[in-house]
């Protein structure tokens, strides 16, 4: 059997090459011979930088940075090989990331991107010619202010005076200033990878459909969108870059609408980038299964997320696409519509968060064996009917 395992991480546990190392140690439980490609999926979150750096035999650069609740942590950034430009690497939760973030503190009212204007400066320290930027798994919600102060940007209160680092800080802006932007941002390219689904405010803004998970309160929701939306206005009318119903302008808490108005960046479809370096799609022909991986699985899956575009590229060629879940959520079924034809929990029982992620390898490995089990038993069951089916013709 030729199968093709292609999965995304398990937000806070998992790195997606982990979660791929754990399906195939439980496909090998069942089918000890099979042929087994491995093809660790990012989409621009934890793991991007890493994970695209290998796959073009790049370098990686570790350096400190401030992370998102103010403290210096260790993080990373990398130049990716066989590149004609200098092409630097980075994603954004390696630095304010949701991980980095305290369950015990978790506020994106106060989380900061100030440590991804650092590993900027970084890249532009040491020569890069482009930068390319990951979005996603943030634990920020400030639209990209923090990554700006750090690159130069001066982002004043009605009295002339910084405002605070944080989505809190918004709601004092008066003054943008950027005459002392680095100017070196002005002789790079910098291309995003984000999903282009999500707003910088509104109803269906990054505030209100992530910001509960970062862990906001239903009264600091309406704060965040208020805060993102005055950003995105005084963008508009102090450099005369809208961002506002763009798409993906609210990707990583509103980091898309800083990188597009003051860094210039063109934001693109993540699995547009992604899957330059990737190149899942050269691996299917020839492949009997797919077996993706999502931390959940719901009616945000369509939207973007790993499974989803796997499912999209691996119907292409007739190949079934099974999923295995962290949770199962709201209008799951929905994904049967988009060409994932199976899924399941890692769960067998009821268990909390905390054992879940602390025991996500010997889960996803045993759900993996289950799967493999129950695909096996309807190939039994087909070939039966098969046989049953010449028998009688005969």
């Amino acid at each position: 059997m030729n199968i093709l395992i292609a999965p995304s991480g398990f937000k806070e546990s998992l790195m997606a090459d982990a979660v791929a190392n754990c399906i195939e140690n439980g496909v090998r439980r069942i089918i000890g011979n099979a042929n087994i490609h491995k093809i660790p999926v990012v989409d621009g979150g934890e793991g991007f930088a890493k994970i695209l750096i290998h796959a073009t035999g790049g370098t990686l650069h570790e350096v400190q940075t401030t992370g998102p609740t103010g403290e210096k942590i260790p993080s990373h950034f990398g130049f990716l090989g066989g590149e004609t430009k200098k092409t630097a690497i980075l994603e954004m939760a390696a630095t304010a990331g949701l991980s980095l973030v305290p369950r015990d503190v978790r506020n994106p009212m106060l989380t900061t991107t100030y440590g991804v204007g650092e590993l900027i400066r970084h890249a532009l320290d040491a020569g890069a010619e482009r930068i390319l930027i990951g979005c996603g798994d943030s634990g920020t919600n400030d639209g990209g202010a923090g990554m700006v102060q750090a690159l130069g940007a001066r982002l004043l209160d009605r009295n002339g005076h910084d405002i605070r680092l944080g989505a809190i800080g918004l709601l004092d802006l008066h003054t943008i200033d950027i005459t002392h932007l680095d100017p070196r941002l002005k002789q790079v390219q910098i291309d995003v990878a984000c999903n282009p689904h999500v707003q910088l405010c509104g109803e269906q803004g990054v505030a209100r459909i992530f910001g509960p998970q970062k862990g906001a309160t239903p009264e600091q929701v309406n704060l965040l969108d208020a805060a993102l939306t005055h950003w995105g206005s005084l963008i508009e009318t102090s450099l005369g870059q809208r961002v506002i119903g763009v798409p993906g302008s609210g990707a990583s808490g509103g980091l898309g609408s800083g990188l597009m108005a003051f860094l210039n960046a063109k934001l693109h479809p993540r699995y547009d980038i992604i899957m330059k370096y990737q190149q899942v799609e050269q691996k299917l022909p020839g492949m009997d299964l797919v077996i993706s991986a999502e931390g959940a699985i719901d009616f945000q899956t369509p939207k973007g997320k790993v499974p989803a575009e796997v499912a999209r590229m691996a119907k292409l060629y007739g190949i079934p696409v099974v999923v295995l879940a962290g949770t199962i959520g709201k209008n799951a079924q929905d994904n049967y519509d988009y060409g994932i034809d199976a899924f399941t929990t890692i769960l067998q029982t009821p268990c909390t968060l905390e054992h879940a992620i602390t025991n996500c390898e010997s889960l996803v490995e045993s759900a993996t064996e289950r799967l493999l089990r129950a695909i096996l038993v309807g190939m039994h069951m087909s070939q039966r009917a098969h046989d049953v089916a010449l028998g009688q013709a005969a």
